[in-house]
């Protein structure tokens, strides 16, 4: 794997990781500020934060692979 492609993958685990907290800071508002008046935004939320938080492993995951092979 080149450089370049390395450089991408990092790239594309940072951004993951920004979308991620992002996420989680929305979920952390909803619980501080918001409940319990909007309880039935939880599990769109949540499950906005668990699908970031997934991309950020998946993202992780193929950066240490690429880095171990390379």
């Amino acid at each position: 794997m080149s450089t370049e492609e390395l450089k991408a993958l990092e790239k594309a685990v940072k951004k993951a990781k920004r979308i991620a907290s992002e996420r989680a800071s929305e979920l952390h508002d909803l619980v501080e500020d918001r409940l319990p008046a909007a309880y039935e935004e939880i599990p769109a939320i949540a499950q906005a934060t668990y699908d970031a938080c997934q991309a950020w492993a998946e993202a992780t995951a193929k950066l240490k692979e690429a880095e171990t092979t390379a």
